[in-house]
């Protein structure tokens, strides 16, 4: 089969169709506009369905109860005027306070939890509120006549306006509750730690067709054994071509699925070359194919398409983004400026929860094969490399600071008691004689280094032992 297909499968395109609009959905609904658009759509619908309301049933009777509605045309056309006011007033202080707040965190600790900021379901809630009922009494001022005009006030519309306004004295008390609570360590540290583990969660389980092992068969190569890192494939007929970018940024998402049902339509193999998170390049290789003729332009373009590339990486799919989110703020409090300890700490005990979960969990084999076929050879970043990312900066960046190497092993410490696998705990005992090397060569003071050495050879020898 060769490599351009003239009618795509149906699978392959709801597939391909799916991941694309998974991923624009994620991007709508981090924006900071979505929601609160939203709501001033609804907003202006739930007027108009008031009004309409209000025409059909009449509004004699309410208008006699003065407890319920005591005014008239232009005591209501008053109120409502009022609400809009306060309300664009109140939205102008939300939108100084979210731009604050931005400015704060990225400051403090890192721009990259910016986007975790804008993704706050709360903060975009109570903008929406407040924009959406400032329409809304736009909306019902403008049926309100009196005078020469043919009399009408909408009661039931006028009424919601009001009940809105003093339900929004709640939403802005709740608002300011959440914008300091938001911006407080321990709170961004479990957001941005969940986050990363329903990640974790999502990746690692996951398993993409059948596992190949290394050495698995190809079709119509059976008797030839697969070499994952070879520079050209197996024989003559079939070679690795490389399917180009043809834009830059970061890798945010792959359509794994996609990807192998293109490949065991055009009976070929596929060789990740990038990562999740990873930034590339216009001419930068995204994957290869490796098939009997060259793959033609269609062919290429359905490659590429299964791959989202972005102007920023999401922890969607990218849990090695939410471990560097981490990892960034413990190293601006270990900075010279700041020298928070605490706060690193902190870091640490939450990328120890990370650890523990990436400990435990099986990684799956780079070989996706498809009835017995390889199909896909996968990237990933393996164990050694997240624990890496998780431990040597923060090492490197606090090396005579005797309470974030405490934190450091009780991290590596807990991650060893998740696993028996006998790499992983040699990784992890190889950082352990990291911190310790580094303990006996930085901290002058035995009081403090003694601990930090006893602590670490006991972790070093429960880990060599097993």
């Amino acid at each position: 089969m060769t490599g351009n297909s003239n009618a795509l499968p149906p699978a392959f395109l709801l597939s391909l169709h799916m991941h694309h609009l998974h991923q624009f959905w994620i991007r709508v609904t981090s924006s900071l506009w979505f929601v609160p658009l939203s709501m001033v759509f609804g907003a202006i619908a739930l007027a108009v369905l008031f009004i309409a309301m209000d025409q059909a049933v009449g509004s004699d009777w309410i208008m006699k109860e003065s407890l319920v509605f005591g005014v008239g045309a232009s005591g209501a056309r008053g109120m409502l005027t009022a609400i809009a006011g306060s309300m664009m007033t109140v939205a102008s202080l939300t939108f100084s306070l979210t731009i604050a707040t931005l400015a704060t965190m990225s400051s403090q600790y890192t721009s990259r939890l910016i986007r975790n900021f804008m993704r706050d379901r709360v903060n975009q809630f109570v903008l929406g509120y407040f924009v959406g009922l400032f329409a809304y009494c736009l909306v019902v001022l403008r049926t309100i006549r009196a005078g020469d005009e043919v009399a009408f006030v909408p009661p039931l519309a006028v009424m919601g306006g009001l009940l809105f306004a003093l339900l929004s004295i709640g939403v802005l008390i709740y608002f300011i509750h959440h914008i300091a609570e938001s911006i407080q360590v321990g709170v961004i540290l479990r957001r941005v730690t969940n986050e990363t583990m329903k990640a974790i969660d999502e990746l690692f389980p996951a398993v993409v067709g059948e596992s190949g092992a290394e050495g698995g068969a190809f079709p119509g190569l059976a008797s030839v054994k697969i070499d994952a890192n070879s520079e050209e494939f197996v024989d003559d007929k079939h070679r690795w071509h490389a399917v180009s970018s043809r834009r830059f940024g970061y890798v945010q998402s792959v359509d794994a699925k996609g990807l192998l049902e293109k490949a065991v339509e055009v009976g070929g193999l596929v060789r990740m070359s990038v990562d999740i998170g990873s930034f590339i390049t216009p001419a930068g290789s995204l994957c290869e194919i490796a098939i009997a003729s060259p793959p033609g332009d269609d062919l290429l373009g359905e490659l590429r398409g299964t791959f989202s590339i972005g102007s920023a990486r999401t922890v969607k799919q990218d849990a090695a983004f939410g471990i560097r989110q981490i990892v960034d703020i413990a190293l601006r409090a270990l900075s010279t400026g700041v020298n928070d300890t605490t706060t690193s700490v902190m870091c640490v005990e939450h990328l120890s929860v990370l650890l523990e979960t990436l400990a435990a969990k099986s990684l799956p084999d780079r070989m996706r094969a498809e009835d017995g076929e390889v199909r896909i050879i996968a990237s990933g970043r393996s164990f050694d490399v997240l624990t890496g990312l998780c431990l040597d900066q923060i090492r490197q960046s606090a090396p005579g600071n005797a309470a974030v190497m405490l934190a450091l092993l009780r991290a590596i410490e807990a991650a060893g008691r998740q696993t028996s696998d006998h790499a992983r705990r040699r990784t992890l005992s190889r950082h352990a004689t990291l911190i310790a090397t580094l303990t006996r060569e930085m901290v002058t003071c035995s009081d403090d280094a003694g601990p930090v050495l006893t602590t670490a050879n006991a972790i070093i020898d429960e880990l060599d032992a097993a």
